[in-house]
């Protein structure tokens, strides 16, 4: 297989539900330099591209509790990489009135080929 140079680009985006997001709250962030999501082999053959958009509850020790699809990229194996691979990603917890504490967050995940 050919050495293929891939650029994926996590942008973080702020969540906020229904309005329901509070002044003392800061959501959680990761630094996507550090933590590497793999291309899926199906999609590097079919030149799958996209961006896919999900939401995660990051507990207060950096961790993901739940996580859910909220755009697709347009592939099924796209979408189901991102959420595993930023899963399992340590972030930096979110906090409440200065506190570490759950947050949701919003992640745009953008697979691209170079």
């Amino acid at each position: 297989m050919k050495n293929l140079t891939m650029k994926l680009i996590a942008a973080m985006t702020l969540a906020t539900a229904a309005g329901a997001t509070f002044a003392a709250e800061v959501p959680a962030s990761f630094d996507p330099k550090k933590c590497a999501v793999e291309y899926p082999k199906a999609s590097l053959m079919n030149e799958e591209q996209g961006t896919t958009s999900a939401s995660f509850l990051v507990g207060a020790d950096g961790t993901v509790n739940e996580s859910k699809l909220e755009k697709s990229s347009g592939f099924k194996n796209l979408d189901k990489a991102a959420l595993k691979g930023l899963s399992s990603c340590k972030f930096k917890p979110g906090t409440k009135d200065g506190a570490p504490a759950a947050t949701w967050t919003k992640v745009d995940y953008a697979w691209k080929l170079d």
